[in-house]
């Protein structure tokens, strides 16, 4: 299962040049964008990229004609992501730190608990969906979350005092604890899901 976490790494070799020239053009010219953003597509870049790779060259089919089995493939995917995305903020704060950019250790969580949530929702549709429809999905679901967005800032803009006496009287360990308790639940959700739906799919 290591070469199949291996294998993320070495089929975008020509992608990963473009990975710290991106990171320093948010770092330079995105001074007005939070830092967890930065984290959030630092720790999305390789993953993403592996699972666009394979559904252009329809790797699934090589996959399982390997002596893996399915559920190592699956394994992998969620291992390697989090491998990945561990290693990519890594080197996110070492450039942070080499130009002097502010970041907490709240914009660094902030970033993994996005990041693995983008993961638990995009994972199971790249098994889900047809092959050449992932990229509309990930469009819409982008406007998606931009309407969301907007109704949640409204939401909260009618409900704020009440939400801010909520989390006021919450414990800052206790909303940390909660917060990454329900990102580990859906994480292993989408995990067996994703599972379920690769058991059954026919290549």
């Amino acid at each position: 299962m290591t070469n199949l976490i291996r294998r993320d790494l070495i089929i975008q070799k020509s992608q990963l040049y473009l990975f710290i020239p991106c990171i320093l053009f948010f770092i330079f010219a995105g001074t007005h964008l939070p830092a967890f953003f930065i984290f959030v597509f630092a720790g999305f870049f390789i993953p993403i990229n592996a699972y666009s790779y394979d559904e252009k060259a329809e790797t699934n089919i090589l996959l399982n004609s390997l002596p893996y089995t399915r559920t190592q493939i699956i394994a992998s995917r969620y291992i390697g992501a989090i491998f990945y995305m561990a290693v990519s903020i890594g080197i996110a704060i070492v450039l942070f730190s080499l130009f002097n950019r502010a970041f907490t250790w709240a914009d660094i969580g902030i970033g993994i608990g996005i990041t693995l949530t983008l993961f638990a929702i995009a994972f199971p549709l790249f098994y889900l969906l047809k092959p050449g429809h992932i990229g509309t999905a990930i469009v819409i679901g982008f406007v998606l979350m931009v309407v969301l967005s907007q109704v949640t800032m409204t939401f909260l803009e009618e409900h704020l005092t009440s939400i801010v006496q909520f989390l006021s009287s919450a414990s800052t360990p206790a909303l940390y604890i909660s917060s990454a308790g329900i990102i580990i639940m859906l994480y292993a959700a989408s995990w067996l899901f994703s599972q379920m739906i690769y058991q059954r799919k026919a290549f």
